[in-house]
């Protein structure tokens, strides 16, 4: 045991002149994406060659044609395609990277909000309708939806209600 113990230390540790140091952990840390090869020092080949750069995928394969010159492959998901023009202007791509990258969690919340109800059913919670799709129906039962054991909080009549003030401001 004592043999592997130095073995260890001994690779842990550079000789010098005045004794033994350990190497900074600085030049001996890599990361990511130099352990995995993408955009390496070497310059050489990238793994990531059909997804990111001039020769990434595009959007209809060959017959996609020339993309955009502000479409240079730089970010994820560009495959070369910006018929509206959104991406034109640096700051509203910004914006619109920040506002898909919200709706990219509320989507996650939202699944998970799916799926919760069903696995506590299943473990015996007593829930009146767990599956997703069906939940909503209950607003139109007798008593209607029962939030926080207060059944006034939300009806069929306060959405109808709703819906026609807001397409009275929007007239």
């Amino acid at each position: 045991m004592m043999l592997a113990k130095n073995t260890i230390q001994a690779r842990l540790t550079k000789k010098g002149t005045g004794g033994t140091q350990k190497p900074s952990v600085a030049s001996a840390r890599k990361t990511l994406r130099e352990r995995a090869g993408w955009w390496g020092p070497s310059g050489g080949d990238s793994k990531l060659s059909p997804w990111y750069g001039p020769d990434r995928n595009k959007f209809l394969g060959p017959l996609s044609g020339e993309p955009p010159s502000y479409l240079t492959g730089e970010f994820p998901g560009d495959y070369g395609w910006d018929t509206a023009g959104l991406s034109a202007d640096p700051q509203s791509f910004a914006r619109n990277r920040e506002l898909e990258l919200i709706h990219a969690r509320w989507a996650m919340l939202g699944a998970l909000g799916c799926i919760t109800p069903e696995l506590l059913a299943a473990q015996g919670t007593p829930i009146v309708e767990p599956i997703w799709f069906k939940a909503g129906a209950q607003i139109f039962q007798d008593g209607g939806l029962n939030y926080l054991g207060d059944s006034r909080l939300i009806h069929a009549q306060s959405i109808i209600a709703t819906l026609a003030v807001q397409v009275r401001a929007a007239v």
